[in-house]
Protein backbone atom coordinates (compact mmCIF):
# COMPACT_ATOMS: atom_id res chain seq x y z
CA UNK A 1 0.00 0.00 0.00
CA UNK A 2 1.37 2.99 -1.40
CA UNK A 3 2.83 5.45 1.77
CA UNK A 4 1.34 8.42 0.90
CA UNK A 5 -2.53 6.99 1.25
CA UNK A 6 -1.77 5.84 4.84
CA UNK A 7 -0.06 9.27 5.80
CA UNK A 8 -3.28 10.73 4.68
CA UNK A 9 -5.21 8.40 6.41
CA UNK A 10 -3.37 8.79 9.58
CA UNK A 11 -3.86 12.62 9.31
CA UNK A 12 -7.32 12.28 8.89
CA UNK A 13 -8.54 10.06 11.55
CA UNK A 14 -6.15 12.24 14.14
CA UNK A 15 -8.20 15.81 12.79
CA UNK A 16 -11.04 13.45 14.35
CA UNK A 17 -9.78 12.65 17.49
CA UNK A 18 -9.37 16.44 17.86
CA UNK A 19 -12.67 17.33 17.14
CA UNK A 20 -13.91 14.69 19.74
CA UNK A 21 -11.72 16.08 22.37
CA UNK A 22 -10.06 12.46 22.31
CA UNK A 23 -6.04 12.03 23.01
CA UNK A 24 -6.13 8.43 21.90
CA UNK A 25 -7.65 5.78 19.51
CA UNK A 26 -7.68 1.94 19.74
CA UNK A 27 -8.42 0.24 16.24
CA UNK A 28 -8.78 -3.78 16.80
CA UNK A 29 -10.61 -4.66 13.28
CA UNK A 30 -8.84 -5.99 10.19
CA UNK A 31 -9.92 -3.63 7.99
CA UNK A 32 -9.47 -0.67 9.75
CA UNK A 33 -5.88 -2.01 11.07
CA UNK A 34 -4.79 -2.71 7.42
CA UNK A 35 -6.39 0.62 6.34
CA UNK A 36 -4.21 3.03 8.86
CA UNK A 37 -0.87 0.99 8.96
CA UNK A 38 -0.64 -1.27 6.02
CA UNK A 39 -0.20 -3.91 8.26
CA UNK A 40 -1.86 -7.29 6.61
CA UNK A 41 -2.24 -9.73 9.80
CA UNK A 42 -6.23 -10.85 10.38
CA UNK A 43 -8.25 -11.71 13.61
CA UNK A 44 -8.46 -15.56 14.06
CA UNK A 45 -12.14 -16.96 15.63
CA UNK A 46 -13.31 -15.89 18.69
CA UNK A 47 -11.00 -14.38 21.26
CA UNK A 48 -7.92 -14.49 18.55
CA UNK A 49 -6.54 -11.20 17.83
CA UNK A 50 -3.26 -10.35 15.07
CA UNK A 51 -2.88 -7.30 17.29
CA UNK A 52 -4.15 -3.35 17.53
CA UNK A 53 -3.25 -0.37 16.92
CA UNK A 54 -2.69 2.90 19.27
CA UNK A 55 -3.56 6.46 17.85
CA UNK A 56 -2.24 9.23 19.31
CA UNK A 57 -1.45 12.94 18.80
CA UNK A 58 2.59 12.05 18.69
CA UNK A 59 2.35 8.50 18.78
CA UNK A 60 1.52 6.00 16.42
CA UNK A 61 2.01 1.82 18.24
CA UNK A 62 0.90 -1.42 16.46
CA UNK A 63 1.19 -4.04 19.02
CA UNK A 64 1.00 -7.89 18.33
CA UNK A 65 2.17 -11.42 19.86
CA UNK A 66 5.47 -13.24 18.55
CA UNK A 67 3.35 -14.87 15.70
CA UNK A 68 3.12 -11.32 13.85
CA UNK A 69 5.62 -9.83 15.08
CA UNK A 70 8.13 -9.67 12.07
CA UNK A 71 5.81 -9.87 9.58
CA UNK A 72 4.03 -6.45 11.23
CA UNK A 73 7.64 -5.27 11.19
CA UNK A 74 8.29 -5.50 7.50
CA UNK A 75 5.15 -4.05 6.74
CA UNK A 76 4.60 -0.70 8.62
CA UNK A 77 6.67 2.17 8.11
CA UNK A 78 5.60 5.01 10.89
CA UNK A 79 4.68 2.56 13.72
CA UNK A 80 6.31 1.41 16.55
CA UNK A 81 6.07 -2.39 16.84
CA UNK A 82 5.29 -3.55 20.59
CA UNK A 83 5.98 -7.39 21.06
CA UNK A 84 3.45 -8.50 23.84
CA UNK A 85 3.85 -11.88 25.14
CA UNK A 86 1.49 -11.63 28.26
CA UNK A 87 -2.12 -11.43 27.42
CA UNK A 88 -3.95 -9.57 24.88
CA UNK A 89 -5.60 -7.38 27.49
CA UNK A 90 -3.15 -6.32 30.09
CA UNK A 91 -0.76 -5.36 26.25
CA UNK A 92 -3.92 -2.90 25.67
CA UNK A 93 -4.04 -1.69 29.31
CA UNK A 94 -0.53 -1.33 29.49
CA UNK A 95 -0.07 0.65 26.45
CA UNK A 96 -2.93 3.37 27.65
CA UNK A 97 -1.04 3.81 30.37
CA UNK A 98 2.42 4.03 28.85
CA UNK A 99 0.93 6.73 26.56
CA UNK A 100 -0.79 8.57 29.74
CA UNK A 101 -4.19 7.78 28.19
CA UNK A 102 -7.04 9.93 29.53
CA UNK A 103 -10.02 10.14 26.83
CA UNK A 104 -9.67 6.94 24.36
CA UNK A 105 -11.55 6.46 21.23
CA UNK A 106 -12.64 2.75 21.20
CA UNK A 107 -13.69 0.57 18.01
CA UNK A 108 -16.17 -1.37 19.96
CA UNK A 109 -17.33 -3.53 17.00
CA UNK A 110 -13.86 -4.70 16.65
CA UNK A 111 -13.76 -5.93 19.92
CA UNK A 112 -15.58 -9.15 21.57
CA UNK A 113 -17.20 -8.84 24.81
CA UNK A 114 -14.69 -11.55 26.36
CA UNK A 115 -11.45 -8.76 25.64
CA UNK A 116 -13.46 -5.66 26.90
CA UNK A 117 -14.17 -7.12 30.01
CA UNK A 118 -10.51 -8.67 30.27
CA UNK A 119 -9.29 -5.06 29.48
CA UNK A 120 -11.28 -3.51 32.03
CA UNK A 121 -10.33 -5.39 34.50
CA UNK A 122 -6.57 -4.67 33.65
CA UNK A 123 -7.16 -1.13 33.54
CA UNK A 124 -8.68 -1.80 37.26
CA UNK A 125 -5.66 -3.62 38.58
CA UNK A 126 -3.22 -0.72 36.92
CA UNK A 127 -5.76 1.88 38.67
CA UNK A 128 -6.30 3.53 35.04
CA UNK A 129 -8.98 6.79 35.34
CA UNK A 130 -10.01 6.45 31.82
CA UNK A 131 -12.93 7.43 29.58
CA UNK A 132 -14.10 5.22 26.88
CA UNK A 133 -15.96 6.33 23.94
CA UNK A 134 -17.07 3.99 20.81
CA UNK A 135 -16.11 5.81 17.87
CA UNK A 136 -17.71 3.18 15.40
CA UNK A 137 -20.16 5.40 13.77
CA UNK A 138 -17.19 7.93 12.85
CA UNK A 139 -15.78 4.52 11.68
CA UNK A 140 -18.12 2.95 9.71
CA UNK A 141 -18.26 6.43 7.28
CA UNK A 142 -14.19 6.89 7.20
CA UNK A 143 -13.55 4.15 4.38
CA UNK A 144 -16.31 5.28 2.60
CA UNK A 145 -14.61 6.80 -0.52
CA UNK A 146 -12.38 5.28 -2.50
CA UNK A 147 -9.53 6.97 -4.00
CA UNK A 148 -7.90 6.07 -7.56
CA UNK A 149 -5.53 3.65 -6.03
CA UNK A 150 -8.01 1.65 -4.15
CA UNK A 151 -10.83 1.88 -7.19
CA UNK A 152 -7.74 -0.12 -9.34
CA UNK A 153 -7.30 -2.65 -7.16
CA UNK A 154 -11.46 -3.12 -6.86
CA UNK A 155 -11.01 -3.56 -10.56
CA UNK A 156 -8.65 -5.90 -10.08
CA UNK A 157 -10.09 -8.27 -8.52
CA UNK A 158 -13.26 -7.82 -10.15
CA UNK A 159 -11.15 -9.10 -12.84
CA UNK A 160 -10.06 -12.07 -11.85
CA UNK A 161 -13.43 -13.09 -10.56
CA UNK A 162 -15.09 -12.04 -13.95
CA UNK A 163 -12.54 -13.82 -15.45
CA UNK A 164 -12.40 -16.76 -13.83
CA UNK A 165 -16.21 -16.96 -14.31
CA UNK A 166 -15.92 -16.95 -18.09
CA UNK A 167 -13.94 -19.89 -17.58
CA UNK A 168 -16.46 -21.25 -14.69
CA UNK A 169 -19.76 -20.90 -17.19
CA UNK A 170 -17.93 -23.39 -19.71
CA UNK A 171 -17.25 -26.18 -16.93
CA UNK A 172 -21.53 -25.97 -15.81
CA UNK A 173 -23.44 -28.89 -16.98
CA UNK A 174 -26.61 -30.95 -15.74
CA UNK A 175 -25.78 -33.32 -12.65
CA UNK A 176 -22.86 -31.26 -11.37
CA UNK A 177 -23.55 -30.50 -7.39
CA UNK A 178 -23.83 -27.17 -5.83
CA UNK A 179 -21.00 -28.19 -3.54
CA UNK A 180 -19.24 -29.04 -6.81
CA UNK A 181 -19.65 -25.79 -8.84
CA UNK A 182 -18.99 -23.76 -5.85
CA UNK A 183 -15.61 -25.07 -5.69
CA UNK A 184 -14.76 -25.23 -9.21
CA UNK A 185 -15.72 -21.24 -9.27
CA UNK A 186 -13.44 -20.57 -5.84
CA UNK A 187 -10.87 -23.28 -7.62
CA UNK A 188 -10.47 -20.68 -10.78
CA UNK A 189 -10.65 -17.37 -9.35
CA UNK A 190 -7.54 -18.64 -6.76
CA UNK A 191 -5.34 -19.72 -9.34
CA UNK A 192 -6.03 -16.30 -11.44
CA UNK A 193 -4.60 -14.49 -8.92
CA UNK A 194 -7.22 -13.90 -6.25
CA UNK A 195 -5.76 -13.74 -2.54
CA UNK A 196 -8.83 -15.48 -1.37
CA UNK A 197 -12.83 -15.12 -1.40
CA UNK A 198 -14.38 -12.01 -0.66
CA UNK A 199 -16.80 -14.28 1.32
CA UNK A 200 -17.91 -18.42 0.59
CA UNK A 201 -19.33 -18.60 -2.84
CA UNK A 202 -23.04 -18.92 -3.21
CA UNK A 203 -23.92 -21.76 -5.91
CA UNK A 204 -27.85 -22.22 -5.56
CA UNK A 205 -29.98 -24.33 -7.92
CA UNK A 206 -33.76 -24.52 -8.83
CA UNK A 207 -35.62 -24.33 -5.67
CA UNK A 208 -32.46 -23.33 -3.63
CA UNK A 209 -31.95 -20.07 -5.47
CA UNK A 210 -35.01 -18.60 -3.72
CA UNK A 211 -32.68 -18.33 -0.98
CA UNK A 212 -30.48 -15.71 -1.06
CA UNK A 213 -27.73 -16.64 0.81
CA UNK A 214 -28.14 -20.10 -0.10
CA UNK A 215 -25.32 -22.71 0.97
CA UNK A 216 -24.27 -24.99 -1.74
CA UNK A 217 -25.77 -28.74 -1.48
CA UNK A 218 -25.29 -31.46 -2.97
CA UNK A 219 -28.49 -30.81 -5.11
CA UNK A 220 -27.52 -31.15 -9.05
CA UNK A 221 -28.29 -28.87 -11.80
CA UNK A 222 -31.15 -29.67 -13.75
CA UNK A 223 -31.76 -28.53 -16.86
CA UNK A 224 -34.48 -25.37 -17.41
CA UNK A 225 -33.90 -23.94 -13.67
CA UNK A 226 -32.39 -21.03 -12.00
CA UNK A 227 -28.38 -21.36 -11.04
CA UNK A 228 -27.65 -18.40 -9.05
CA UNK A 229 -24.14 -17.74 -8.43
CA UNK A 230 -22.42 -14.70 -6.26
CA UNK A 231 -18.89 -14.39 -6.09
CA UNK A 232 -15.61 -12.19 -5.45
CA UNK A 233 -12.66 -12.29 -4.90
CA UNK A 234 -10.27 -10.50 -2.07
CA UNK A 235 -6.76 -8.98 -3.81
CA UNK A 236 -4.74 -6.57 -1.52
CA UNK A 237 -7.28 -6.20 0.77
CA UNK A 238 -10.12 -5.13 -1.11
CA UNK A 239 -13.23 -7.15 -2.65
CA UNK A 240 -14.99 -7.61 -5.59
CA UNK A 241 -18.50 -8.67 -5.50
CA UNK A 242 -20.84 -10.07 -8.59
CA UNK A 243 -23.90 -12.28 -8.92
CA UNK A 244 -25.12 -13.75 -12.18
CA UNK A 245 -27.69 -16.24 -13.00
CA UNK A 246 -28.00 -19.00 -15.56
CA UNK A 247 -29.83 -21.87 -17.05
CA UNK A 248 -29.47 -24.67 -18.71
CA UNK A 249 -30.26 -25.36 -21.98
CA UNK A 250 -33.39 -23.92 -22.17
CA UNK A 251 -35.02 -20.75 -19.78
CA UNK A 252 -39.17 -21.70 -19.48
CA UNK A 253 -40.94 -18.57 -19.90
CA UNK A 254 -40.68 -17.87 -16.35
CA UNK A 255 -37.11 -17.85 -16.27
CA UNK A 256 -36.98 -15.22 -19.08
CA UNK A 257 -39.70 -13.20 -17.77
CA UNK A 258 -38.14 -12.82 -14.44
CA UNK A 259 -34.50 -12.30 -15.53
CA UNK A 260 -35.98 -9.46 -18.14
CA UNK A 261 -38.01 -7.74 -14.56
CA UNK A 262 -34.86 -8.09 -12.79
CA UNK A 263 -32.50 -6.73 -15.70
CA UNK A 264 -34.64 -3.98 -16.05
CA UNK A 265 -35.48 -2.78 -12.68
CA UNK A 266 -31.36 -3.04 -11.98
CA UNK A 267 -30.64 -0.50 -15.32
CA UNK A 268 -33.39 2.03 -13.55
CA UNK A 269 -31.87 2.01 -10.65
CA UNK A 270 -28.15 2.49 -11.99
CA UNK A 271 -29.28 5.45 -14.62
CA UNK A 272 -31.10 7.39 -11.85
CA UNK A 273 -27.53 7.31 -9.53
CA UNK A 274 -25.71 10.75 -9.11
CA UNK A 275 -24.10 12.56 -6.12
CA UNK A 276 -26.95 14.35 -4.21
CA UNK A 277 -29.79 11.41 -4.25
CA UNK A 278 -30.21 9.30 -1.79
CA UNK A 279 -29.79 5.94 -0.91
CA UNK A 280 -33.18 5.07 -0.62
CA UNK A 281 -34.37 6.92 -3.64
CA UNK A 282 -32.16 4.39 -6.03
CA UNK A 283 -33.74 1.34 -3.98
CA UNK A 284 -37.02 2.77 -4.52
CA UNK A 285 -36.28 2.75 -8.06
CA UNK A 286 -36.03 -0.70 -8.22
CA UNK A 287 -38.32 -1.70 -6.07
CA UNK A 288 -41.16 -0.18 -7.74
CA UNK A 289 -40.25 -0.95 -10.98
CA UNK A 290 -40.31 -4.59 -9.61
CA UNK A 291 -43.22 -4.68 -7.16
CA UNK A 292 -45.13 -3.08 -10.91
CA UNK A 293 -45.01 -6.66 -11.85
CA UNK A 294 -47.13 -9.81 -10.99
CA UNK A 295 -43.81 -10.24 -8.74
CA UNK A 296 -45.03 -7.54 -6.27
CA UNK A 297 -43.14 -8.27 -2.60
CA UNK A 298 -40.55 -11.33 -4.39
CA UNK A 299 -37.82 -8.32 -3.79
CA UNK A 300 -36.70 -8.33 -0.11
CA UNK A 301 -33.72 -7.22 0.44
CA UNK A 302 -31.82 -4.47 0.58
CA UNK A 303 -30.28 -3.28 -3.46
CA UNK A 304 -27.45 -3.10 -2.87
CA UNK A 305 -24.23 -2.05 -0.65
CA UNK A 306 -21.14 -0.19 -0.68
CA UNK A 307 -17.50 -2.44 -0.91
CA UNK A 308 -14.12 -2.05 -0.60
CA UNK A 309 -11.94 -3.59 2.52
CA UNK A 310 -15.14 -5.65 3.58
CA UNK A 311 -17.71 -6.69 1.59
CA UNK A 312 -20.54 -5.12 3.40
CA UNK A 313 -20.16 -1.28 3.87
CA UNK A 314 -21.50 2.01 3.49
CA UNK A 315 -23.45 3.19 2.14
CA UNK A 316 -26.66 0.50 2.12
CA UNK A 317 -28.84 1.20 -1.15
CA UNK A 318 -31.75 0.53 1.45
CA UNK A 319 -35.12 1.76 1.28
CA UNK A 320 -34.36 2.99 5.24
CA UNK A 321 -31.17 4.64 4.14
CA UNK A 322 -30.95 8.63 3.57
CA UNK A 323 -27.49 8.83 3.07
CA UNK A 324 -26.87 11.11 0.44
CA UNK A 325 -24.64 9.66 -2.40
CA UNK A 326 -21.35 10.93 -3.30
CA UNK A 327 -18.58 10.95 -5.47
CA UNK A 328 -15.52 7.87 -5.36
CA UNK A 329 -18.37 5.57 -3.75
CA UNK A 330 -18.38 2.40 -4.89
CA UNK A 331 -21.46 0.22 -4.25
CA UNK A 332 -23.09 -3.08 -5.70
CA UNK A 333 -27.08 -2.74 -7.58
CA UNK A 334 -28.28 -6.52 -6.97
CA UNK A 335 -31.92 -6.57 -7.49
CA UNK A 336 -33.33 -10.21 -7.07
CA UNK A 337 -36.82 -11.94 -7.59
CA UNK A 338 -37.40 -14.70 -5.31
CA UNK A 339 -40.70 -17.47 -5.53
CA UNK A 340 -41.00 -20.08 -3.26
CA UNK A 341 -40.67 -23.66 -4.46
CA UNK A 342 -39.41 -22.35 -7.90
CA UNK A 343 -36.42 -20.58 -7.20
CA UNK A 344 -34.73 -17.10 -8.03
CA UNK A 345 -32.60 -14.77 -10.16
CA UNK A 346 -30.56 -12.15 -8.97
CA UNK A 347 -28.12 -9.70 -11.18
CA UNK A 348 -25.58 -7.76 -9.39
CA UNK A 349 -23.23 -5.18 -10.79
CA UNK A 350 -20.47 -2.97 -8.60
CA UNK A 351 -20.85 0.51 -9.44
CA UNK A 352 -18.54 3.95 -9.07
CA UNK A 353 -20.25 7.04 -8.58
CA UNK A 354 -18.66 9.50 -10.53
CA UNK A 355 -19.35 13.28 -10.20
CA UNK A 356 -22.19 13.13 -13.00
CA UNK A 357 -23.72 9.44 -12.48
CA UNK A 358 -22.12 6.15 -12.14
CA UNK A 359 -19.72 4.07 -13.95
CA UNK A 360 -20.47 0.39 -14.37
CA UNK A 361 -17.17 -1.30 -13.23
CA UNK A 362 -17.95 -4.91 -14.25
CA UNK A 363 -16.96 -5.41 -17.83
CA UNK A 364 -19.00 -8.91 -18.20
CA UNK A 365 -21.71 -8.50 -19.78
CA UNK A 366 -25.72 -10.22 -19.21
CA UNK A 367 -25.98 -11.88 -22.40
CA UNK A 368 -25.01 -15.47 -23.06
CA UNK A 369 -26.82 -16.53 -19.63
CA UNK A 370 -27.68 -19.91 -21.47
CA UNK A 371 -25.32 -22.31 -21.21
Amino acid sequence: MKNINIKNRIKRLKNEILKKGLDTIIIFSDENRRYLSGYTGENGSYAETAGFIVITKNQLILACDFRYYEQAQNETDFYTVILYKESFSKAVSDILQSVNAKKVGIESLGLTYYHYKEIKKQNSNNRLNIEVIAIDETLKFFRIKKDEYEIEIIKNALAIAETSFMQFKEKICKGMTEKQAAWILEKLMRENGADSMSFKVIAASGKNSAFPHAIPSKRKFNISEPLVFDFGTKLDGYCSDTTRTLVIKKPDDQFKQIYEIVFQAQKKAIDKIKPGVKASFIDKIAREYIDSTKFKGKFKHSLGHGVGMAIHEEPRLSRFNDMILKPEMVVTIEPGIYVPEWGGIRLENMIKITNHGAEVLNTMGYDNYIV
